[in-house]
């Protein structure tokens, strides 16, 4: 008798085959996903699921260091209320939410939240990086993780979700417009151009693209409409080693040697004043 969670069998239903693009449906015990077709997917020993077609090859994803800052950070309640700004983002609008597709969702965490205020839903956590998944496998019993190229044709059938949620990462206009129902809504946080500001000159990090939410409408608005936004802004206080963490998760990463990383934050004082700045928008299909 197999000790691991049980896959949500909801989840489980807004699969398609990455394949041939048919349905997929859990084996006996879990154990895998198979289409008709007969293409099937094993699961792995952590409980994620790696949806890929033959050969081929996903983005690089997080590394196995920046998966764990991540987690850090993320248990540690520093972007607590990201996540409940998030939440609020995916229950508004009409009807109810059955299905939430988090895109690049790293970890789960955000989604986690985000099912814990719709105790009725069910999720999948789409992600290229096999670390991320491993931990994502585990956030919340109403959630399945996927390893998958987000930027490919998703393996998610047509029409099957209600939300797509999108946190600092890749977005993919098409493909989200194809796997959202009529009426469903994309919810998309990227940072502002003040995200992490106090740490930018100091670190010597990746400053936010000033145009970013230009770059963002252009990559939507031909196959989504907005449909509205709010901007989310908090002061963290940091020590150290939450600096590092909270650098290390990012894509400052892997611009950053760790020494030099090392050597830079030893130099802060010991608490430092900096801003979470987030802008978090909703699109319809």
């Amino acid at each position: 008798m197999s000790d691991r969670r049980p896959w949500p069998a909801r989840a489980v239903a807004l699969l398609a085959c990455p394949v041939c693009g048919q349905p997929l449906a859990a084996l006996p015990g879990d154990t895998g996903l198979r289409c008709p077709a007969g293409h099937s997917f094993d699961r792995a020993r952590q409980g994620h699921v790696t949806l890929l077609p033959p050969g081929h090859t996903p983005p690089p994803g997080d590394t196995a260091a920046m998966v764990a800052d991540r987690a850090e950070v993320l248990a540690a309640g520093t972007y607590a209320g990201l996540t409940r700004v998030l939440a609020d983002a995916v229950a508004a609008g009409e009807g109810p939410v059955d299905g939430v597709l988090d895109l690049g969702g790293g970890t789960g965490h955000h989604l986690a939240g985000v099912l814990d205020r719709l105790p009725d839903a069910v999720g999948v956590v789409l992600d290229s990086s096999r670390y991320a998944a491993r931990r994502a496998a585990g956030a919340s019993p109403r959630a399945l993780a996927v390893v998958a190229d987000t930027w490919a044709r998703l393996p998610v059938r047509d029409a099957a979700v209600d939300r797509v949620t999108v946190v600092f990462a890749p977005r993919n206009g098409p493909e989200t417009a194809r796997v959202l129902r009529p009426g469903g809504r994309l919810v998309v946080a990227t940072p502002a151009p003040d995200h992490l500001a106090e740490l930018v000159g100091p670190l010597g990090l990746l400053r936010v693209d000033p145009d970013k939410a230009a770059r963002l409408s252009s990559a939507l608005e031909p196959h989504l409409t907005p449909a509205g936004g709010v901007r989310h802004r908090e002061e963290l206080v940091l020590d150290r080693r939450a600096v590092t963490t909270v650098v290390g998760m990012g894509p400052h990463a892997r611009h950053l040697a760790p020494g030099r990383l090392a050597g830079a934050v030893a130099r802060l004082p010991a608490h430092v004043s900096v801003t979470l700045a987030v802008d978090v928008t909703t699109w319809t299909v």
